[in-house]
């Protein structure tokens, strides 16, 4: 750092009176006083480092304050590097603003293999640290085990499921895996059924691999009941919203089985609850039915959290967190990114893969391409869609993809519609509706099909005041010319 920018820096901390994720202020005018194990260690932890500044009084909004003696504080300030583990190296800048002197530390991010940089004196699990904004925060045992998966390339999926059997196993799917593996891979061809199975670890001393259980268990979640999809269908945009019957849910269900039957059935929920609609593309005049979101890249969304999910013991009570809102889909899975891998990142360089077992299975049962497109492919497809680019979220252990359902794109009146609202001209039920419309659940009805022309204002409540009430009906407000 010059000694301009870090005048630019210092700048920025008075006016914005505020530390950063990157950034912590210390006094320390006659000296270290405290230590910065702490800030050492989170700083060291992120992928952009950060920088200490010496010599602003946070107390006193940032005021400089000054550094008496800047070879001293160097000293000091090298000495608590040197007790870190691996040891920091930090780059010093000095300046001067108003005859004062301002020292700065910058603190080089550690190479994600030597994670996570901790303070020696208190060890591994309690002397590491993340930077939460501005606050220094202690890793839990799940993150500081995550880096020494990475750098000891644990295979968690390879974990022997102890209770369980070859007769847990579905037979016909294993027998068609590896059918498929003698036709795909001519040098399995000659092997018998053991030896393969051995090799493809589907087994390990003749007792089946988690990653076998995921991919052919006659039922996986006999031995993990977590590891599976608790899906949510909720009324609002945020959670705790309630529809017109006071229901926090409109649809709930915790899907399990394999990766493929949940994988299947997570689609299903998507659909079920999406609407589809015909729109008419401005650009081109064409009329097309289309669903709230794209189906390939919600399955790709489905199939990315499946696979590269953490299944280590440590989160294998979490289940994967499917919520679709009103206005978005979100998939979340226990497990960020492995590796070097970050969301800028994403789709642009082939990554590392934490269940490599379990990819390239269902890469053989045609299940996934495992060629890295799966990113690339929802970007593009929402886009064609009219739709916002997905967003992805990591933090926390976990790793988020939204989707959201917000165009441009205008939107025409379905043959459905029409039907609704010509029987809707005599006030009728929730019950009636439901009837309808040949659906079982008259809260996913009113929800799916009728609030939407009621927010449009084509169908009014015949007891507007009482929304909730048993005697509601609804009509048809004419001024539609429906």
């Amino acid at each position: 750092m010059r000694s301009e920018d870090l005048k630019s820096l210092i700048g920025k901390i008075q006016t914005t009176k505020a530390e950063f994720q990157n950034i912590e202020v210390k006094k320390c005018k006659d000296g270290i006083t405290e230590k910065l194990y702490d800030t050492l260690s989170s700083f060291s932890n992120q992928d952009e480092g950060g920088i200490i500044v010496f010599g602003l009084d946070e107390k006193a909004g940032f005021e400089i304050t000054g550094i008496d003696d800047v070879q001293l504080l160097q000293r000091r300030v090298s000495e608590q590097c040197e007790q870190m583990q691996p040891a920091v190296r930090p780059v010093f800048t000095v300046t001067q603003v108003k005859g004062l002197n301002i020292v700065s530390a910058e603190i080089p991010p550690v190479d994600i293999s030597d994670r996570p940089c901790f303070y020696k004196g208190r060890g591994r699990l309690k002397g590491a640290y993340v930077r939460v904004g501005e606050a220094d925060v202690p890793m839990t045992e799940y993150e500081v085990y995550s880096y020494e998966a990475y750098r000891r390339k644990y295979r968690d999926e390879l974990r022997v499921v102890e209770r369980s059997d070859m007769d847990s196993l579905d037979k016909s799917k294993l027998e068609r895996y590896l059918t498929r593996l003698r036709s795909d891979k001519p040098n399995l061809s000659r092997l018998d059924d053991k030896k393969i199975i051995d090799l493809m670890s589907i087994c390990i001393d003749n007792v089946p691999t988690l990653a076998a259980q995921m991919l052919f268990g006659l039922y996986p979640q006999a031995y993990f009941p977590q590891l599976s999809v608790i899906a949510v269908c909720i009324p609002g945009t945020e959670m705790g919203e309630t529809d017109s019957d006071n229901s926090r849910f409109t649809d709930n269900k915790r899907i399990d089985g394999t990766i493929p039957d949940m994988l299947r059935e997570a689609l299903s929920f998507v659909l079920r609850n999406s609407r589809s609609k015909t729109i008419i593309d401005p650009a081109t005049g064409k009329r097309q039915d289309r669903t709230d979101y794209p189906m390939n890249s919600v399955r790709e969304a489905l199939l990315n959290a499946l696979v590269h999910r953490d299944y280590s013991i440590h989160t294998e009570g979490m289940p994967i967190q499917l919520k679709l809102f009103s206005d978005r889909l979100e998939i979340t899975n226990p497990g960020g990114l492995y590796g070097r891998l970050t969301v800028d990142t994403l789709g642009k360089i082939q990554p590392d893969t934490r269940n490599p077992v379990i990819a390239t299975a269902l890469e053989v049962m045609n299940i996934t391409e495992n060629r890295y497109s799966g990113i690339p492919t929802m970007i593009r497809e929402m886009k064609e869609h009219g739709l916002p680019s997905p967003e992805f979220i990591n933090i926390g252990g976990d790793f988020t993809v939204i989707l959201r359902r917000n165009n441009g794109i205008t939107e025409t009146v379905t043959n459905e519609t029409v039907s609704l609202l010509e029987f809707c001209r005599t006030p009728r039920t929730r019950k009636e509706i439901a009837g309808f419309l040949k659906l079982s659940s008259v809260t996913y009805a009113i929800k799916t099909h009728l609030q939407p022309l009621i927010d449009e204002g084509k169908i009014a409540l015949a007891i507007p005041d009482r929304p909730s009430s048993p005697n509601q009906r609804y009509y048809t407000v004419s001024s539609t010319g429906a």
